[in-house]
């Protein structure tokens, strides 16, 4: 039986260890996945992750994880909303799509759409900030095409790749203002 918030391609469900701990572990380990994440040149334990995943099965108003399944229900990767502001309805937003040979099919734009239904029309939220890397162009080009713009940039914020990076911050707003 299918269950989460559903879009055209993916839909998002609630972590679970046993099913998606694994690929976590995997993908954020993975030079080619982290390469243009802001954070993942760490090595992630599995102990660490196993607390992550602990985490989020406690009430917490602060933020929102989920997987990204397929339609048909394969896990290709992570969405969520983080240091949620309930007072001015504001929210950190972000997605991964950790399966390196879907890149490009549309699946993490189809996530971060379902994620910003979830965000405006469930929770009730006005504003999504999202910050990447500013060399990265998909995850520019998806948040692009869900309608966010860029309203800032950090200058060299992060050590990557044996360079300095710059930081962009882009925002959506909900219609329903």
């Amino acid at each position: 039986m299918a269950y989460g918030w559903e879009g055209e391609a993916v839909r998002l469900v609630p972590l679970e260890r046993g099913a998606h701990l694994d690929n976590a572990l995997r993908w954020f380990n993975d030079p080619e996945i982290t390469a243009w994440l802001e954070t993942g040149d760490w090595p992630l334990t599995r102990g660490a992750e196993e607390e992550f995943f602990r985490s989020t099965e406690r009430p917490d108003k602060g933020s929102v994880h989920f997987a990204v399944e397929t339609l048909a229900g394969e896990h290709v990767g992570f969405s969520g909303l983080r240091s949620i502001d309930w007072q001015s309805r504001v929210a950190v937003s972000g997605s991964v799509i950790g399966r390196a040979d879907l890149w490009g099919r549309g699946l993490g734009t189809d996530s971060a759409r379902v994620r910003s239904r979830y965000a405006f029309e469930v929770l009730g939220l006005r504003m999504l900030i999202a910050t990447v890397i500013a060399d990265n162009a998909r995850s520019m080009g998806m948040l692009t095409a869900v309608g966010y713009r860029q309203v800032g940039r950090v200058p060299g914020r992060y050590w990557k790749r044996g360079a300095w990076r710059d930081q962009a911050i882009l925002v959506l707003e909900s219609p329903a203002g």
